[in-house]
């Protein structure tokens, strides 16, 4: 019963794509030709020293008949050259052809957002809302108008009696000694005897007399 529940499970969904597979599998045979490159490369140095070997014995046919198998093998690392670089074109091409399917794959999702949206919302409901928010803003305009214009005489008197009181209170503070120092002089202002605006008469009488006696 495990077995047949087990069975019945659901393989995960594999992220690899085909292109991720044939681009897996070139770069496996370019690792392959370029290894294959480093084996006859040593290999041809190998056959020139031996060459060089035989020239030295006296074995001249020996040496070109090595030689001209040397020759061969440098033909075809030269053809695994141009696979490779085939190989290398090829994986590249793959790799930006994925680029630009993600490309496309996201523009046509967002095409696809912006056509829900433009769904929920049309031309009309976008005419309508601003409508609406200009007589909105034409409606509370109007309130503050009115509000502005329905004080009476007695609020105009409190706010010019607030305004008042928060310029007061806004002035420095006057030291208690100074208000004591102006109180003082203003009672020994009251104290001092007024001067009075007339000459006095009997002064006046005593300087006639004088004058006749003189």
């Amino acid at each position: 019963m495990g077995a047949l529940f087990g069975k019945s499970k659901n393989k995960p969904v594999s992220r690899v794509t085909e292109q991720d597979k044939a681009v897996l599998q070139l770069k496996q045979q370019r690792d392959k030709l370029k290894q294959y490159q480093k084996k006859v490369q040593k290999q041809l140095e190998r056959e020139r020293l031996l060459a060089k070997q035989l020239l030295s014995d006296g074995k001249k046919e020996k040496a070109k008949l090595l030689l001209k198998k040397k020759k061969y093998q440098e033909n075809l690392m030269d053809k695994t050259e141009n696979q490779i670089d085939n190989i290398e074109r090829m994986v590249q091409d793959l790799e930006y052809a994925q680029i630009e399917v993600q490309v496309v794959q996201g523009l046509q999702t967002g095409n696809e957002a912006l056509a829900k949206i433009h769904r929920l919302m049309s031309i009309e409901d976008v005419e309508r809302i601003m409508d609406e928010t200009a007589d909105s803003i034409e409606y509370q305009r109007e309130i503050d108008e009115l509000l502005s214009g329905a004080l009476t005489q007695e609020d105009e008197e409190d706010v010019l009696e607030e305004l008042a009181q928060i310029m007061k209170e806004s002035l420095p503070e006057v030291p208690v000694e100074m208000e004591e120092e102006e109180e003082m002089e203003k009672e020994e202002v009251a104290e001092l005897p007024t001067v009075p605006s007339q000459e006095p008469k009997g002064r006046m009488v005593n300087y006639e007399n004088i004058h006749r006696e003189t």
